[in-house]
């Protein structure tokens, strides 16, 4: 057994994310591990860019409201205790709310990630659908 060192927060570069997003890293598995853990927190509005993970990606809502859409689909609204996995090579992005702030554990396997452009605010405000019924 090993007491991992904890790292420091990073702030999430402008590059892939649209507002104030933050990361802590969990887990990063040395070879021959792939598994990747980090805790994601986005300010209201925050949101990452589009992309895709080479193996997929799940999300496990911690705090506030999420919103996640997959290219082409409906907005997910999702709340605490949600989970949400999206396969190899699908397209999406994820952040919060405009009115939240929003904490999830973000896991993946691999570091291949394709960013691509930015969510437009049109794309981001398009009407969602609550996990909540």
């Amino acid at each position: 057994m090993e007491l991992l060192k904890k790292q420091p927060t990073m702030k999430l570069p402008a590059q892939w994310f649209t507002g104030d997003a933050w990361a802590d890293v969990i887990y990063r598995g040395e070879e021959p591990s792939r598994a990747r853990a980090n805790a994601v927190r986005f300010a209201p509005g925050a949101r990452t860019a589009w992309h895709s993970h080479g193996l997929g990606q799940t999300l496990y809502i911690v705090e506030g409201i999420a919103l996640v859409q997959s290219r082409g689909g409906e907005i997910i609204e999702g709340h605490p205790g949600d989970v949400i996995w999206t396969p190899p090579g699908e397209e999406h992005w994820h952040g919060a709310a405009p009115d939240h702030f929003m904490t999830h554990i973000a896991l993946w396997e691999t570091d291949k990630v394709d960013w691509l452009e930015h969510v437009s605010d049109t794309e981001y405000g398009g009407p969602r659908t609550s996990t909540r019924r």
